[in-house]
């Protein structure tokens, strides 16, 4: 999943027209620096992105050889609206901008006994596909639904859109994390309304999306089932890729720039004062400056603090906390092009996840032993069923994800 970040309200007071309109650089071009970018573009800042690859998108982006071309990251969007809104702020037209089309079904679930279960559009396809696989079992898939609006509305609407620095504002929502079971583990909130494992399956993988385990990751995060019931799941023709190229020329067009191949080897800061220090720019690695108002890190957390910022005291990020970090888990992505098969293999649609024997025992594996399993589950993304030009004609792209430690 893709979405584009809001500015916490002290960026958005720095980026307000009057107090500034200087010069701010971003360190990355993925979608969130490139997003980043937009708004502050949009407020009157004089934006310059660098980035060290040779193309816009970061994890975002996409390869290409032979004729075919293979998303490197991300392959759909769930949330379109953000994006609309994005380009909104930044007086444009997602729409004219990216052709985003929406997916029906969203994903086929095959399961290593035979079973499969198609994720849909629209609540009554899915209780007809949920009442074929397990009819006693409807009830409970619509209160879980039910669960998920509840947790999307105070998860994604509310805390989404101001920002949590402080204790107190923790403090604040404890309340509500406890009357909504936030303890409580996605798998563990499936599991309790649901009891056939392919619909408890179904219901709590999507947490590997962002890295994480279900069996770990707190409930919360069951409101990405709201949001495929109410958004839908979308492929953006030419790839996420094609969004990061939009944003370029959005960035272009209100007078920024996007410089490609470049790397920054370090954040310049300001030593001392109360606040430690301020950002001042950045050194390249071939040794140039530039210098900004404003300095928007979108590198890993692991890279901006522990390189970029080696050089600087830090007060709570230190490396000795960011050894201790757990890092989410690995990725083994297979790109790889088929000869002649594009009327063949007529049921592997655009997406289908191809689920293992062992579906808790293979995530402790992933998560706890750091054991490579053979059983291992993966997610198959076919775009040429949907998207003729990432092939030449009559053959097929496909990307095929594991899951590793």
């Amino acid at each position: 999943m893709t979405a584009a970040p809001r500015l916490s309200p002290r960026a958005d007071r720095l980026a307000t027209p009057g107090l500034g309109q200087g010069e701010a650089l971003v360190i990355g071009a993925g979608l969130g620096g490139l997003a980043t970018a937009m708004r502050l573009g949009a407020k009157g800042w004089r934006v310059t992105v660098i980035d060290r690859l040779d193309r816009a998108g970061g994890r975002g982006s996409s390869i290409s050889q032979d004729g075919h071309r293979f998303d490197l990251g991300p392959t759909i969007i769930t949330v379109p609206q953000i994006l609309r809104d994005l380009w909104a702020a930044c007086g444009r037209d997602f729409h004219k901008d990216v052709d985003l089309r929406p997916m029906d079904p969203f994903y086929e679930i095959r399961f290593d006994d035979g079973q499969t279960f198609t994720m849909r559009t629209g609540q009554a396809a899915m209780e007809a596909e949920v009442a074929r696989v397990s009819p006693a079992d409807l009830p409970g898939f619509q209160r879980f639904l039910k669960d998920a609006k509840a947790r999307y509305a105070f998860g994604f609407e509310d805390l989404g859109r101001r920002p949590m620095h402080k204790l107190i504002d923790l403090i604040k929502v404890l309340p509500t994390f406890a009357l909504m079971r936030a303890d409580k583990s996605v798998h563990a909130h499936a599991a309790a309304r649901v009891k056939d494992p392919a619909l408890r399956f179904a219901l709590s993988f999507h947490p590997l999306f962002i890295g994480g385990d279900p069996f770990r990751v707190t409930s919360m995060y069951s409101l990405v089932s709201h949001l495929e019931a109410s958004f839908g799941v979308h492929y953006a023709m030419g790839g996420v890729q094609a969004i990061a190229d939009a944003m370029v020329r959005v960035i272009e067009g209100q007078g920024g720039q996007v410089r490609l191949g470049e790397e920054v080897d370090e954040i310049t800061v300001t030593q001392g004062g109360a606040s430690g220090g301020r950002a001042t720019g950045v050194r390249l690695k071939d040794g140039r400056t530039l210098g900004a108002e404003v300095v928007v890190s979108n590198a890993d957390p692991g890279f901006t603090y522990g390189t970029l910022l080696r050089n600087h005291v830090k007060r709570r990020w230190t490396d000795r906390r960011m050894a201790r970090a757990r890092w989410s888990m690995g990725l083994f992505v297979w790109y790889f092009g088929t000869k002649g098969t594009r009327d063949l293999w007529r049921d592997a649609g655009h997406h289908t996840i191809l689920v293992g024997p062992r579906y808790k025992d293979h995530i402790r594996d992933i998560f706890r032993t750091g054991h490579l399993a053979k059983d291992m589950s993966l997610y198959v993304h076919r775009p040429s069923v949907t998207d003729p030009s990432t092939a030449p004609d009559g053959d097929d792209s496909f990307y095929v994800l594991s899951p590793v430690p």
